[in-house]
């Protein structure tokens, strides 16, 4: 399986601006600039897609880690928090709220951290990964 997406930049750094599309069409010429990164600008970032890839991939991966362990997860809720300084990813946050029936503690833990680690894009970041949890 390949994905693609197309970044078009113009201009300098701090006063280009540029868009951002996917093959699926779900990015549309997004737009993106120094603004919409580094400030409060209209727009997108590279920090912040990076931010859903990884709430969605690990809350998938949780669900497949769940199920195989018969324990369908009713609702995965993360949120994910990218810290970015001096230049580099220095950390990506995993909040979760899980509802999961008759799982005990332990059980969740140990999938948890196998989703963790394990996911695609876990296995992409070089940074470090923290996950909190809380299990209804």
């Amino acid at each position: 399986m390949k994905r693609k997406a197309t970044a078009v930049w113009q201009g300098s750094g701090k006063e280009g601006k540029g868009h951002l599309t996917t093959e699926t069409g779900v990015l549309n010429k997004t737009q993106y600039s120094f603004s919409s990164r580094f400030e409060e600008g209209t727009g997108t970032n590279p920090e912040e897609l990076i931010a859903a890839a990884h709430a969605g991939c690990f809350s998938m991966k949780l669900s497949f880690n769940l199920s195989g362990a018969n324990f369908p997860p009713k609702a995965l809720e993360t949120q994910c928090i990218i810290t970015f300084e001096e230049g580099t990813v220095k950390q990506s946050k995993l909040i979760l709220k899980a509802k999961v029936d008759g799982i005990a503690e332990d059980k969740f833990a140990e999938l948890v951290k196998d989703a963790e680690k394990n996911c695609p894009i876990s296995r992409l970041l070089n940074t470090e990964i923290v996950v909190e949890y809380t299990l209804n």
